[in-house]
């Protein structure tokens, strides 16, 4: 693969690479022991890659593996810990370019899109790195005549299950803070998308992480993930995706009693008052939605428009919309390409349709694209009540909704009234009414006058039905550890029943 050097098993064409067949269980690659994985170009539909998914034995012998290499890197110093990751950086660093072009063939992705989220992998090893580095534990104040300290250890073989919608970056986010942490990580990508977690596992082995610290075990959800949630072996699972499957491993975590980290669906709103500047908040907006063409947890997937300006501002996102370039992910000047397979682009097509039905008003967009790939335009519809399918449930693709508003107390309403607080954008110059509104909305995040921008430094995570814990920011290491209190005697009798001495 062109930029990729030394991870070997790739042809040099970036646009159709083809794997070895072969996954990584507990530091040594093999033929998988499960049915095979079919991955398909979602810009034509044409096979990238065959390869036999995760059996239930690599799951047993990735966990054996990762505890046995936990025990033997459990002295490792911090600093120790902060050169696998700094090392791993680097290798994505210089193999950006193939890494880009191997997620935009897998997923679909636009280019621009694949070179960012690549970048913002490494740049998530190195933070972290940094964390392992610097992270402390702490002397609490005494209340007797004894030294009390806090400290964090790590949990031991963790899960680490992700998206198919931003693949590398996922995985880092889970990844870099659970090596920091001391853990072993099974890594279970996407069965849709597994081609870049496969190529980043060759990264870590070259930059010489200890064998057994990482698995990349691709795999069907209900089976290798399924595994890897119940396995007694498994301390914590840090899981990406749909709030259905959320709730089922949080189900089955609480029989195990072990912790998880949930981040799941959301509907987020995006909000325009009425002193919006109107050009930024249009760009924003479709940036918003139609970026990822709508495949992102964060999609502002509602907006909620003043009354008095609600055709004038719809008017100017629909025109907006209609102007999004549309093609295939490795077209430099694709801004909307194409949805991840053809099944997901019929589901997003058949919610479309229900909204119709349900009377909504298609104002641009609302059906496949002709010809080969999973296009779907961008769409935008209006003329449903809140409480609608379209306005409630998570469609997951180009799709946008608005509704008008009356005042802060119904805009308060209308935000807050779905399942899910993950997300929400705000556009208006007056920053008093902004920081009210973001106190009042329920979200784990929310973008005042931008939207889609993401610090590894600040945390993140959603409320309600979208997810229970946070990633990234220093905390994202702890996420990973079991903390543990020591008490120093200073006492010459360390209990009353002791007589002197």
């Amino acid at each position: 693969m062109v930029g990729m050097g030394p991870v070997d098993g790739f042809p040099a064409d970036p646009v159709r690479p083809v794997p070895p067949d072969e996954i990584l269980v507990g530091g040594r690659w093999r033929r998988g022991g499960g049915d095979p994985l079919v991955t398909r170009d979602p810009a034509d539909g044409r096979v990238l890659a065959e390869i036999h998914a995760t059996g239930a034995g690599d799951v047993d012998e990735a966990v054996c593996r990762g505890h046995e290499a936990v025990r033997l890197t459990r002295d490792a110093l911090p600093h120790e810990r902060a050169r696998w990751l700094t090392a791993i950086a680097a290798l994505i660093e210089r193999d950006a370019e193939g890494l880009a072009r191997l997620q935009t063939a897998d997923t679909g992705k636009s280019i621009g899109e694949t070179r960012a989220l690549v970048a913002s992998a490494a740049g998530t090893f190195r933070y972290f790195a940094g964390v392992a580095e610097t992270l402390e534990g702490a002397l609490t104040p005494p209340r007797g005549p004894y030294l009390t300290m806090s400290t964090h250890e790590p949990i031991g073989v963790v899960g680490a299950i992700t998206p198919w919608n931003s693949p590398i970056a996922s995985d880092a986010q889970k990844i870099a803070p659970a090596l920091a942490a001391g853990n072993a990580v099974l890594l279970k990508p996407a069965e849709w998308t597994p081609l870049v977690a496969l190529a980043l596992g060759r990264l870590v082995c070259e930059a010489g992480l200890p064998e057994g610290l990482l698995s990349v075990l691709p795999g069907p959800g209900p089976v290798t993930g399924d595994a890897i949630v119940r396995h007694p072996g498994v301390g914590k699972v840090s899981f990406t995706g749909g709030t259905a499957t959320g709730r089922a491993i949080g189900a089955i975590a609480a029989r195990k009693i072990m912790p998880v980290s949930l981040e799941l669906g959301g509907k987020s709103p995006t909000i325009v008052l009425p002193d919006a500047d109107l050009d930024l908040a249009v760009a924003g907006i479709l940036f918003g939605i139609f970026s990822s063409s709508g495949q992102s947890c964060v999609a502002g997937s509602r907006v909620l428009l003043p009354s008095a300006m609600y055709d004038e501002v719809l008017g100017r996102l629909v025109a907006g919309a209609e102007k999004l370039r549309v093609g295939p992910g490795d077209d430099p000047s694709t801004q909307v390409a194409p949805l991840v397979t053809a099944e997901h682009r019929d589901r997003v097509a058949a919610m479309v349709d229900r909204a119709r039905a349900d009377g909504a008003r298609v104002r641009c967009g609302g059906a496949p694209l002709p010809g080969p790939g999973n296009f779907y335009p961008p769409t935008i519809l209006d003329g449903l009540p809140a409480d609608s399918a379209a306005c409630q449930e998570e469609i997951f693709g180009p799709v946008l909704v608005a509704l008008p508003y009356t005042g802060e107390e119904e805009l308060v309403t209308l935000a807050n009234a779905t399942v899910y607080g993950l997300a929400c954008g705000i556009w208006t110059r007056d920053y008093r009414a902004a920081v009210r509104l973001a106190r009042r909305v329920e979200a784990g995040t929310v973008w005042i006058n931008t939207y889609k921008q993401f610090s590894v430094s600040t945390p993140f995570g959603g409320e309600k039905e979208s997810g229970l814990g946070r990633e990234k920011g220093r905390e994202g290491v702890l996420a990973y550890t079991r903390q543990k209190s020591l008490y120093w005697g200073l006492d010459e009798r360390p209990n009353p029943w002791a007589g002197p001495v």
